[in-house]
Parts: structure tokens; sequence; C-alpha cells
């Protein structure tokens, strides 16, 4: 499991079990100063985290047959027939409203053409498409595409052809391994045997194989480095140059990426990390760790605080982003591979109405929606329970980890119509049991996930700015 702690860099870490190297005269002559390697080292370590966030997922779901959380090869659709529990721990603050598929894409060689079936319109489904500099670069689904069949291409970013007949429309990459992270929505636990029948109808296709040709060649054997969060901290920069190869360079890196290179870090480099020296690797180590202090203050103060819940708009595509590193690590950090604002809004909480801490080893909480006025949206609503330092969900007695609105009609409602929800680790008591979202004996982390937001109003867009609030989370 990789989570944000986990990339928090020390410079004892860093330079831990390290050889001290001698530098060589071209070292010396064009490394930076130890002060700008430090510079360099923040920088490069806030631009990086979505990418070796990212490659460490890839590796455990992709790569390491023997991860615990491997689902298939590259290039071969995973359906996952459940919701995540507290037993998924490879991607902090995941999603248990919709059983996900996962088809993560070698794009090398050719590109892959993702299918979908017919839908029933009530039920949402997407296929968000990230790649490995963490932008959503497209969607297929409900309210991307409709509920109609399709078929899909993805391409990768120097693919040059001609669009196939059938093929409805073209995503391109950024990088040459990219996810498709498919969400089908479950009505309810006696739903399950029809979302199987949906993801059934999801496949997958070379390019070659949807034609009916002969495939390309193969792309080369990679082999791909192993990452775990011990490895991480004292290789963190090892892992983000391994990456980059895959990454073309867009307009707006060039400057980050040339100041990487300065450092051993991606193509053009001069010098190899692994070989700096000592001294070096300190300032690097201590660059980073200011770099993990950045990301952690900017997530704490991101978005519009309202009645104590972060809104913002935090993911998105390379356009969205614009070369801000920052927000980028953010959004990554916060809960990588979420949706675009449009898709899902995500408004987020640690504190309670007067900002203090949310604990459920001292404290029991409430969240009340007025009668009709729960959040807005064209599909669905949740709210999604996690554990305050780990950001993953937790093990509770009731196998609960969120309360959405396909729950409203056996929940218990007040008698002006209202609807509260009990945050509490213990049970409220049978008659309210229904309401109950069990909560860690720790610190709390609450995650409110509105899909397909409404754009009239109320509504909570513009992130942030919307005329839809949520409601605050109140101590009792």
């Amino acid at each position: 499991m990789l989570t944000k702690r986990d990339l928090l860099l020390s410079a004892a870490a860093i330079v831990a079990g390290a050889a001290i190297a001698k530098p060589s005269l071209l070292m010396a002559q064009s490394y930076p100063s130890i002060v700008e390697a430090k510079d360099i080292a923040e920088e490069g370590f806030i631009y990086g985290l979505p990418i070796v966030m990212n490659y460490a997922i890839m590796y455990e779901y992709a790569v390491d047959r023997n991860s615990g959380q491997f689902k298939a090869p590259f290039n071969q659709l995973k359906n996952e027939p459940n919701v995540y529990t507290y037993k998924d721990t490879a991607i902090v603050t995941p999603n248990s409203d919709t059983p996900y598929s996962f088809v993560w894409m070698d794009l090398r060689a050719e590109p892959v053409v993702l299918s979908v079936p017919a839908m029933d319109p009530k039920r949402y489904y997407s296929v968000m498409l990230c790649d490995g500099n963490t932008y959503n670069y497209g969607y297929i689904g409900t309210r991307a595409t409709g509920s109609e069949a399709g078929d899909y291409m993805v391409v990768g970013p120097d693919w040059r052809g001609d669009t196939p007949a059938g093929v409805k429309q073209v995503f391109r990459s950024s990088t040459q391994f990219s996810l498709a992270g498919y969400r089908t929505q479950l009505f309810g636990p006696d739903d399950l045997d029809n979302v199987k029948k949906v993801q059934a109808g999801y496949k997958v296709h070379m390019l070659s194989a949807y034609l009916k040709q002969t495939p390309p060649p193969a792309a080369p054997t990679i082999d791909f480095p192993k990452i775990d969060k011990e490895l991480v901290k004292t290789n963190f920069f090892d892992y983000l140059d391994f990456a980059l190869q895959f990454a073309p360079a867009q307009d707006n890196e060039q400057e980050i990426r040339a100041k990487l290179a300065r450092i051993g870090v991606g193509p053009g480099k001069t010098v190899n990390f692994k070989d700096l020296p000592l001294e070096h690797k300190l300032e690097l180590g201590l660059g980073m760790k200011e770099g993990q202090r950045k990301v952690d203050e900017a997530v704490a103060n991101t978005g519009k605080t309202i009645n104590g819940w972060q809104v913002s708009g935090l993911p998105g595509d390379s356009a969205h982003y614009n070369g801000d590193w920052i927000k980028r690590a953010v959004a990554a950090q916060a809960g990588i591979y979420g949706n675009d604002p449009a898709e899902a809004t995500y408004p987020f909480t640690r504190v309670d109405s007067d900002g203090k801490t949310l604990d459920g080893s001292k404290h029991n909480y409430t969240i009340t929606f007025p009668a009709g006025q729960h959040p807005p949206v064209n599909s669905f609503w949740s709210v999604t329970m996690y554990d305050g330092k780990s950001q993953l969900l937790i093990e509770n007695p009731i196998n609960r980890y969120l309360i959405n609105s396909p729950m409203l009609p056996s929940m218990k409602k007040n008698e002006d119509g209202s609807v509260t929800l009990y945050i509490q680790k213990d049970s409220p008591g049978a008659d309210k049991e229904a309401n109950w979202l069990p909560a860690p004996n720790d610190t709390i982390y609450l995650v409110m996930r509105l899909y397909w937001p409404k754009t009239e109003a109320p509504s909570i867009l513009p992130a942030g700015e919307g005329t839809w609030q949520p409601p605050a989370v109140m101590m009792q």
C-alpha cells in the first residue's frame, strides 16, 4: 500500500544505506549548486508525486502478480463483481459505490478499442480514461456519450493513423501506459447479478484484433522496477526517472523536465541520481520533504470551505492543470483517479461544524439533510467513511462503508421530512441503525460523492461557488 505518508521522504531515508560516490568531472561541471538542487528536488517532487503514485498502483494492479492487489495483465479487462471494502488498499480514498472494472493499457505497439454495451438509462456508468500523468483525458458513459452501445479507440501519444469505421470517438493518452477505470452503478445488494451482466458486456480489443488484421510487432519487454512503501522513500526519483520515458514532454513540461535532467532525472540527464554524492542526496531529501509539506498544506486548504466541507474541482485533463503541478499533486493526494467535477464532485471534510477534528474515539456526530435538500444530482450521491490517517475504508460490524441515495427509502425520516445520518463507532440503536454510518475508533475522513451533478440551480457547480451547500457535521 502506498499512501501520502509513505511519500513523506526524510533526508535520512534518502541517504540511508547509500554508497558515498565521488562526483565525476562532468558532474562537477554541470551539476547545480546544493541549494539549487534542493529547490529542483522540491519542485520535482511536487511535479512527480502523481506520476510516481500512479506507477505504484499500476505496478500492483498490472505487473506484480503477487502484490495482493493484482487485477490483470496489460490490455486485459478485470471486472470486480463487488464494491470496494477495507481489504482494498492500493488506492487511497476508494469509491465503494460502484463496482469497478479496470484495464491497464499498453499503447506502445497499437491502440486499444473499448466496447461498451447498451445500458439501462437509469443505471449510471462511466469509463474514465486516466493516463500516467493522472490527466483525465476522456470519458465514455451515461453523461459523456449516453446509454447506447459503442466502440471507442484509445491511442498513445505518438499514434498516427485513420479512425476505423465503426469507432465512435478517438481518445489520445499523453503517456504510453494508461488506465481505463469503469464505474457501474449498483442499486443495492440484490442488484449485484445485474451489474455482473453489465460488466460482461464490456469488451477490450487491440486494434488489429478489432479489424481482424495481423498484429504489429510486439513492443519491447520492460523490466518494471519493484515499488513499495519502503522503496519509494529512498528511490522516489528513480521511479520518476523510469516513468518519464513513457511520457513524452508536453510544451508546458519543458522547463521542469530540463531542471530534473540537471539532477539526473529523465531524458537528457548528464548524471545518474544513484551516483550522487552524499551531501547532494541530503539536500535532495530535504527538498522532497519540503515539497511534501507544501502538498499537505495545499490539500488542507484546497477549494472553498463550506460548512466545514472542502469543495473544489480538482481533477481534470492537461488543459485543466495547465502546468500547475501543485494543483495536480493535490488532486492525486486527495484522491487519485478522481473524476472531473462535471462527472462527479467530491466535498470532503475532517472537521465538524466548529472546525474541530472529527474523532470517532471521542465523539458521535450527525449530518442532517433538510427535506427536499438532498445533493442535487442527475444520477446518485453518497457519503463515505474513511480512516482519517490512511484514507482507507474501515472494517466495521455491519460492513457498511457509505450511505447513498438508493438507501433513502429504507432510512428513517425525521418528523419534518429531513434525514439524519449518525456518524459514530457504536450503533445508535436498532431504531436508528438504518441511518448509521460506522466510524473508526480514531480520526475520521468523510467524502461526499455527487455523481453527474445537476448544472441548474440548486447545484454544487461551479465547484465551491454553487447554490447548493453540504450540511455541516454536528457533534452530538
